[in-house]
């Protein structure tokens, strides 16, 4: 008896070969029907006996492509029409844009065998891709996804790429890339004048110059990056002074694991992930012999360490590099370039040559960042192979737009009970950051088929992208505050809105309800309801954002909160700061332009510089980064400090006992690498012992943690363990960063419960 069932299918189901699965399966069991592609999902139409029916119905669930994934299934019995075949019709228009096409993701093994096989016609080809590996978000202008709607659009296939296409026998059989040396694109090599150079394989030039030392500029699959070899401390430090690196850390990329374990300690499962389809930079160990230049992260344990995941990624390292520096292409604080218009009016100074194509980027995407802490993987930074995939909640919300912060930004959407999160766009207080802010919200907003009625976005009034949502057209517009939103993010992400947690946010700022710059901050209760229970003691900021870039500042305001004498010349802080030293010991007896700072990152920068690791900071972040590189872990007691009870019941936690015994170690001759782990020790002890006076009072024995401070090895470590051996059950973010590139989904899980 033939029976006629519709199958609607949501998930990643679009550019991962989703719809040569299902004609395969349906021809193995002789099904008829159709299936296509729309933008409510992919829609399965069978007909055949009930037995084969229930078949494909089970390899369907049980044999899905590596790419693929499905969020939800819909199956109705429908009326037979007599179909006499089993036909992938061509996509269909819709509204509804419920499709999710999938992330950029590596090369396959399948394409880097041909890639390497002299025999086969797309050998040596640096674009090869199939249904299974390749671009996908970062060439897609709409969906459905199909080859029109991709910039692939600009290079017609040839016969043979048509007849790979059509066949669904071949691993390219309706793959929207699918390219080869006669019909796709090509790679051009220029110098930095944008003077073609000729060459028959301008791949092999460009690695001959790389094994000189000299910088190349490479187009990608979500934009530039800028290479050298990592062997090379001159080569390496040239790109440091071109690039205005300061002494931030340089990713790598190697050629495979072995390579790798060369420089890096790898575990099984950090393996597993450096050579996962999304290739992140993985953070990883380095070795006591690490045969790399140490200008590539001066002074740090750790490297950022990824294999290569375009085709034209591998070819460059065919040359036997160890590794490759493989840096953002953009200048400090800007976004990643994507075209060559760009790459050579911003990179001419910086690299030597560029190594570009004719396959136009449409959205930029940076490397994703990765690191396992306390055996789970983490994301720092989620861009490339992560973006756009959804987070997924339970809670199903009207269409919300949340703008994020500053630094660090991601976009996020909502639509229905997904929360789709940009991918990382960086800093958004320049106008090139804000075109790319401004550019993600309009595609996201017309690719995901939203039409946001409300915005969230954080209370900080001279933020842009505060501006931009309190100024857009967008009926409903709720403020978020910074701290709350690391919390609710945690929360919304682990699927715990519905219960209260004892909420550490720790990061370096944020705009605090009270006017001053929070940071140090402990809540209690639920997104939409929290309770400000305790933070860091205020001392004041001396200069503002100033004070950021030269952290001695805050070490003077701390000494001098805590009582000691700042001029004591064997802390060296009036000759470092010479004549702006008495500038600030007077804006701080006087109060201008001082305002008062409970933040955690900032009493990381007072103890870095007191210790003189990092009295200037030439990134975000970097005397935090000294001082945990500095920290022995040798077993020391931790410092005092004091817990403060005001009439409203806040804690006020002061480091001023903290400071002084610093200071006192500091004098004595105490190792400053013992210094910095008690400093460390210090800070777990605190904020454990809070947690248990806040449990004591609430009954509240869920913890949530955020904020950039969690980026922070040996906090993110031990905090959460001292905390598990007193009972608390504790999360952490995975999925997202725990840093400001989580603040839209907490934006997100806050104004859900406000609308």
């Amino acid at each position: 008896m033939t029976i006629a069932r519709t199958i609607v299918v949501n998930g990643v189901v679009q550019g991962v070969g989703f719809r040569p699965f299902v004609y395969r399966i349906a021809k193995r069991n002789t099904l008829r029907g159709t299936v296509c592609n729309t933008s409510d999902g992919v829609r399965i139409t069978l007909e055949g006996p009930a037995s084969r029916v229930d078949a494909f119905l089970e390899a369907f669930t049980s044999e899905l492509p590596p790419l693929a994934s499905i969020t939800s299934m819909r199956v109705a019995d429908s009326a037979p029409r007599g179909i006499r075949d089993f036909r992938i019709l061509p996509s269909a228009d819709g509204s509804a844009h419920e499709a999710l096409v999938p992330p950029d993701v590596s090369v396959c093994h399948d394409c880097l065998h041909e890639l390497a096989d002299p025999a086969d016609h797309r050998y040596a080809y640096p674009f090869i891709n199939c249904t299974d590996c390749g671009p996908r978000y970062t060439i897609v202008d709409d969906v459905p996804y199909d080859r029109g709607q991709t910039t692939m659009a600009d290079f017609p296939p040839c016969d043979v790429c048509r007849t790979e296409y059509a066949d669904p026998a071949n691993r390219r059989f309706h793959a929207q890339a699918i390219c080869c040396p006669k019909c796709g694109p090509s790679v051009t090599l220029f110098d930095n004048a944008r003077h073609a150079i000729a060459a028959d394989d301008p791949i092999g030039v460009a690695r001959e110059a790389l094994a000189t030392g000299q910088i190349l500029a490479v187009k990608g699959i979500g934009g530039f990056h800028l290479a050298t070899d990592a062997s090379n401390g001159s080569a390496v430090e040239t790109l440091r002074t071109r690039k205005g690196r300061g002494h931030k850390p340089f990713a790598v990329m190697a050629d495979g694991p072995q390579k790798v374990r060369l420089f890096c300690e790898l575990s099984d499962e950090e393996e597993e992930l450096l050579v996962s389809p999304t290739r992140p930079i993985l953070l990883l160990r380095r070795r006591a012999d690490c045969p790399l230049a140490p200008e590539v992260a001066p002074g740090n344990r750790w490297l950022g360490v990824m294999l290569p995941y375009t085709p034209l990624h591998r070819l460059l390292l065919d040359d036997g590099f160890t590794a490759l520096v493989m840096t953002s292409g953009n200048l400090a604080d800007e976004p990643i370039v994507i075209d060559d218009e760009a790459a050579f009016a911003k990179l001419a100074h910086v690299a030597d040559l560029f190594l570009t194509h004719n396959r136009r980027i449409l959205h930029r995407a940076d490397d994703s960042i990765v690191k396992v802490t306390r055996e789970r993987p983490r994301v720092w930074r989620r861009s490339r192979g992560f973006v756009p995939r959804p987070i997924a909640t339970t809670v199903d919300a009207p269409p919300i737009l949340a703008v994020g912060g500053m630094m660090k930004n991601t976009v996020a959407f909502t639509r229905g009970r997904d929360i789709f999160i940009s991918q990382h766009l960086g800093d958004t207080d320049s106008r090139d950051g804000m075109v790319f802010f401004e550019d993600t919200i309009d595609h996201l907003r017309r690719f995901l088929g939203v039409a946001p009625e409300t915005v969230a976005h954080d209370l900080h009034p001279d933020y842009l992208a505060t501006r931009y949502a309190l100024d857009s057209d967008i009926p409903a517009k709720i403020g978020v505050q910074h701290h709350q939103a690391h919390i609710a993010a945690c929360q919304c992400e682990h699927g715990i809105t519905d219960r209260d947690v004892i909420g550490f946010a720790l990061d370096g700022t944020g705009h605090g309800t009270d006017g001053a710059v929070w940071g140090g901050e402990v809540f209690t209760g639920r997104p939409g309801a929290y309770t400000r229970t305790a933070h860091l003691e205020y001392v004041p900021l001396p200069g503002g954002e100033q004070a950021i870039r030269q952290p001695w500042r805050m070490a003077v305001a701390h000494l001098r909160n805590a009582g000691v004498d700042t001029r004591d010349d064997r802390l060296g802080l009036v000759r470092h700061g010479g004549a702006a030293f008495d500038a600030v010991e007077m804006m701080l007896a006087r109060g201008i332009n001082c305002p008062p700072t409970s933040s955690c990152g900032r009493l990381f920068d007072a103890v870095a510089a007191t210790l003189g690791l990092a009295r200037v900071a030439t990134f975000e972040g970097e005397p935090a980064v000294c001082l945990e590189m500095a920290a022995t872990e040798n077993v020391l007691p931790p410092y005092g400090y004091d817990v403060v009870d005001e009439p409203d019941g806040t804690m006020i936690l002061s480091p001023q006992q903290v400071t002084r015994e610093i200071v006192n170690d500091l004098i004595e001759g105490t190792p400053v690498g013992d210094i910095a782990y008690r400093f460390h020790t210090t800070l777990i002890a605190l904020f454990a012992e809070v947690a248990e006076r806040v449990r004591a009072r609430t009954g509240v024995d869920t913890v949530a943690l955020g904020g950039g401070v969690f980026l922070n090895t040996i906090i993110a470590t031990r905090l959460p363990a001292m905390l598990e051996t007193r009972g608390f059950q504790v999360y952490m973010p995975e999925q997202v960063p725990p840093g400001d590139g989580g603040i839209s989904l907490g934006q997100i899980a806050i104004a859900r419960c406000e609308i």
